[in-house]
């Protein structure tokens, strides 16, 4: 069975299960469960801290997994992501008390507190930077308050925490993130179980990107309309009973279809209709 590892709790954890839902998986109907085996797919799940994640399939006990790539990335596990899941987003960045530095590269021989010390470690490395580096489990923005150090890195979303702090965000972000699915590095590219499970994912992540649009258009109009809604390959179009008239079916970004729709009737198509897609395969 493939193994795979998914979040058992925190902000990972809904979305993950949600969209294994959606690409045909069991999941828990209870949170204490710890392990699900899913025999018809031939899957067993593995309900873990999302920071431990990466360890266990770096070290090749599971086969991948789903975290966050700052979790990945700070765990320092021989892993790597192979696909983008597009939920869980946030940006990793500095921020300290204003006049304190204005660029990592004034943090020399200063103190960084943060709940990413391997992430934060290894930029300020890469950026030459002489600072410490202090592990924090939580409310790092307290820590400039205490003296336990002058900048913090965290995960910031609109900055209304720090800036209650009276804290400010300074330099270029260290990390966007997102929820990725990752394996172990070195694992074999060929392995049909784990290009089905990622065919799966990515057909849910089409599904939730895309709408399918039908609409009927005169003949003379086609090329315009077709222009519109190009789909992934090619729109299917198909000759109506009354001589001059098509039926089009293509995929559109579901984002732009009320805009599509105005742009479509205003070419003359009639019977407009969108679809949601529930799977796919490209």
């Amino acid at each position: 069975m493939l193994r795979i590892a998914v979040p058992n709790k925190g902000s990972l954890s809904e979305p993950a299960s949600a969209m294994l839902h959606e690409a045909g998986y069991r999941q828990r109907k209870d949170r204490r469960e710890l392990v699900l085996v899913d025999a018809e797919n031939e899957v067993e799940f593995f309900f873990l801290r999302p920071r431990d994640i990466a360890v266990y399939v770096g070290s090749g006990k599971l086969d991948i997994g789903i975290t966050g790539r700052d979790l990945l990335l700070d765990s320092g596990s021989p892993a790597e992501e192979i696909l983008q899941l597009g939920f869980a987003g946030s940006t990793f960045r500095y921020a300290t008390r204003p006049g304190t530095a204005k660029d990592v590269s004034e943090f020399g021989g200063m103190t960084v507190a943060t709940s990413f010390s391997g992430l934060v470690t290894q930029h300020l490395a890469e950026n030459g930077v002489d600072a410490s580096v202090v592990h924090l489990d939580g409310a790092v923005e307290t820590a400039i308050q205490l003296g336990v150090a002058e900048i913090i890195a965290d995960v910031v979303e609109t900055g209304t925490t720090l800036r209650n702090a009276g804290l400010e965000i300074i330099g270029e972000p260290i990390l966007k993130s997102e929820a990725v699915v990752i394996r172990g590095t070195g694992a074999p590219d060929d392995d049909p179980k784990v290009r089905q499970f990622l065919r799966r994912m990515q057909g849910v992540l089409v599904a939730r990107r895309y709408v399918m649009m039908d609409y009927d258009i005169r003949v003379e109009h086609v090329e315009k309309a077709v222009a519109l809604t190009p789909g992934l390959e090619s729109p299917t179009v198909s000759p109506l009973h009354h001589e001059g008239w098509v039926a089009v079916r293509s995929m559109v970004p579901s984002k732009d279809a009320q805009r599509i729709m105005d742009e479509l009737y205003d070419l003359g198509a009639r019977a407009i209709l969108t679809t949601g897609i529930h799977a796919c395969r490209l």
